[in-house]
């Protein structure tokens, strides 16, 4: 299913996680108590984990849930997205069993780049009469985001003074999945203040959305558009052209200064075949460069912020989940991009892409 979360994450690694059932949730930290830079502390891991083990306890206790995952992971493997996420059951296993790795690992993603945030946020304008915020405001849009995307920006949330607004695009029918964790949010304040997050999610297609759709979930303020795992899946489902055709879109629509965050598997897990033949094989990175850096950009251009081919997220010691997870290895690159003066045609050319 084109969008989603279409891959387990592979198992790498020491598990590093205990068995037991969930310690209770830590008490808030001040984000002035604590390096805005430096990556989320052990107590705001434990309260991230928490926020799944509360939202899917059910699930998590369940005599079905050895069974679920055993489908998924067929599912998965014959590359049948549509079967392993066709419903809210199979949705709500996947979400409990593989997105506290992520969303850990994502949350250490952005405190990595908290600097290229903090210059993202925008002071939000008030009404007239009414008193102004004195929180900067960050946005964001997750292209194939679901559960470890959302509960990541959250944590990105608490650990700065920050509200945000995150939009969620995928197409598979997350909304289920997506409630839930933002009522446990809303429930336990140990991660973030719920008034500081407003979530909204979109089931779409992205590769069905022309500019002027993508246009009005991007919005008209700089933000940040993630790809955590979803680039190499639309490059490998042999949608060379339509995906080329997505940055492309993204690289007319998006204001000055947004950045485009890529998280995906590293080396030989991210390629995909091209050609007729489909017997030349290229790495993701290569692909995304070549679109972004290397192709003509009429009226924008893009600059690579930073880039790492290769690095592993490692739970910390003594993290409690009632199953067990493991480490994870990926690749991350984050760009920002410009805006030239207007050129005469608006329309952007989408080609194929390399072929």
């Amino acid at each position: 299913m084109v969008g989603s979360k279409t891959r387990a994450p592979r198992k790498k690694g020491r598990i590093a996680s205990s068995t037991t059932a969930p310690a209770p949730s830590p008490a808030p930290e001040s984000p002035a108590s604590a390096s805005a830079h430096s990556p989320p502390s052990p107590r705001r891991q434990q309260a991230l984990v928490n926020i799944f083990a509360d939202a899917f306890a059910h699930v998590l206790s369940s005599d079905r849930l050895p069974t679920l995952l055993q489908e998924i992971k067929q599912a998965l493997y014959s590359r049948d997205f549509g079967r392993a996420f066709r419903n809210e059951e199979h949705l709500a296993a996947y979400a409990a069993r593989w997105s506290p790795t992520r969303a850990l690992c994502y949350a250490s993603v952005l405190a990595r780049i908290e600097t290229h945030l903090e210059q993202l946020a925008r002071r939000e304008p008030c009404e007239p009469g009414a008193s102004p915020d004195p929180r900067p405001t960050l946005r964001m849009l997750s292209i194939g985001g679901c559960a470890a995307e959302h509960v990541a920006f959250a944590s990105c949330l608490g650990h700065t003074r920050r509200s945000g607004t995150l939009r969620l695009l995928d197409a598979a029918p997350w909304e289920h999945v997506a409630s839930a964790l933002q009522a446990r949010l809303a429930a336990d304040v140990a991660l973030v203040d719920p008034s500081r997050l407003a979530m909204t999610f979109v089931r779409a297609d992205v590769l069905c959305l022309g500019p002027e759709a993508l246009a009005q979930h991007v919005g008209s303020a700089p933000s940040i558009v993630t790809l955590m795992f979803t680039l190499n899946e639309l490059y490998a489902e042999g949608v060379i052209g339509k995906t080329t055709a997505l940055l492309r879109h993204l690289g007319h629509v998006l204001p000055a200064g947004s950045l485009l965050l890529v998280v995906d598997s590293p080396g030989s897990y991210s390629e995909a075949a091209l050609g007729r033949e489909r017997k030349r094989r290229y790495p993701m990175q290569w692909l995304l460069n070549h679109t972004l850096l290397e192709a003509e950009t009429p009226g924008y251009a893009w600059h690579r912020l930073e880039s790492e081919d290769s690095t592993w997220f490692r739970l910390p010691e003594g993290l409690s989940y009632p199953i067990q997870l493991e480490n994870m290895r990926y690749q991350m690159h984050l760009y920002r991009i410009s805006k030239s003066q207007p050129v005469r045609s608006t329309s952007p050319s989408m080609g194929p892409g390399p072929e």
